[in-house]
């Protein structure tokens, strides 16, 4: 005789199936969600075009990091010259578009960052900026705000800088500066190397050009006759401009004048002889673990501000065709030396 199981239990085990079903879509749901990584937007500001390839350090870095373009990580890369208004433009951008951070640089860049995206929470990390007298951070241990980033040691190369070139020629007295007029990290410059300057016995003489284009005629107001021993280069954006760096190039040639401070590679005639500055890259790839430490859930303002290390680059070749001589000593501690 054939048994039929009473109707309520063939509702029970029918709701019983039903509910280990719908568990079971939840738990493949959660599993789902949890296997989808984040995907953080980072918008990058290059504050000067001659030092793109400074993001390409970053992005090396945050690729060594675990974060691959396109997957887990995607950066919107905009490049601009000297403009504080197009800068303030692409940062308002970027905090309209909710990117989870953005890292921007030189330090008038991140000036303007920090004061952007101040009320949007959005952290700021910024690269090859001056924070001395800037107001960029609060101090180095403790940035604060919303805001870290990797110091560029402006003062402290200028002055380096300086005395690698009284080395090279301890006989010059007279040191032609040329600079953007009114670029804010130059002051600091001066300020440290006014100092050395007077305990050397050395006279600055400054050369502020508002525009580029107008680097030769202001050679000619400032300097006139005036005996010039030597160009001493600064960390400033007027010899990224080309119109800028041939017009003193032929003012350097035409009086026979050395160059130091910044590498300015030239086949015959007088160049720059011997660089010192940071690594572009190498800065880029030191913004990296601290990005990291905020997409870990670390307050940007908590984590300590990094520097960059001075890189020093020697053209021997140059330097001998200008008859000068370069000592053992600093050839020795030169991280690149051209023959």
């Amino acid at each position: 005789m054939t048994q039929h199981q009473p109707r309520h239990h063939i509702k029970n085990t029918v709701f019983i199936l039903l509910l280990l079903i719908a568990a079971l879509s939840l738990l493949i749901s959660g599993c789902s969600t949890e296997e989808q990584p984040k995907t953080y937007r980072v918008g990058v500001l290059v504050g000067l075009d001659f030092l793109s390839f400074m993001a390409d350090g970053f992005k090396e870095g945050m690729t060594e990091l675990g974060y691959i373009e396109d997957e887990n990580i995607v950066y919107d890369i905009q490049v601009s010259g000297f403009d504080i208004a197009n800068y303030q433009s692409i940062l308002q951008k970027f905090v309209d578009d909710k990117v989870d951070l953005i890292y921007v640089f030189p330090t008038e860049a991140s000036i303007e960052a920090k004061a952007v995206a101040e009320s949007s929470g959005i952290p700021v990390i910024f690269d090859q900026a001056l924070i001395e007298g800037m107001g960029l951070v609060d101090s180095i241990r403790e940035p604060g705000g919303n805001i870290t980033g990797v110091r560029f040691p402006g003062p402290d190369i200028a002055v380096r800088r300086f005395e690698i070139l009284r080395e090279v020629m301890p006989d010059a007295t007279q040191i032609l500066i040329p600079y953007q007029k009114g670029y804010p990290i130059v002051q600091p410059q001066l300020d440290i190397l006014y100092p050395a300057a007077e305990a050397a016995g050395v006279t600055l003489i400054e050369l502020p050009v508002e525009i580029a284009t107008d680097t030769a005629s202001v050679l000619q107001q400032v300097v006139g006759d005036t005996e010039v021993d030597a160009i001493l280069l600064l960390a400033e954006p007027l010899l990224g401009v080309q119109e800028a760096q041939d017009a003193i190039l032929a003012f350097a040639n035409e009086r026979k004048i050395p160059i130091g401070g910044l590498y300015i590679s030239v086949e015959e005639g007088y160049g720059g002889f011997f660089s010192l500055n940071t690594n572009p890259s190498e800065s880029g790839r030191l913004a990296a673990p601290l990005a990291d430490k905020i997409f870990q859930g670390i307050p940007a303002g908590s984590i300590p501000v990094v520097s960059a290390e001075m890189y020093l680059q020697i053209d021997y070749g140059l330097a001998q065709r200008m008859g000068l001589e370069v000592p053992e000593g600093l050839l020795v501690l030169a991280d690149e030396v051209i023959r």
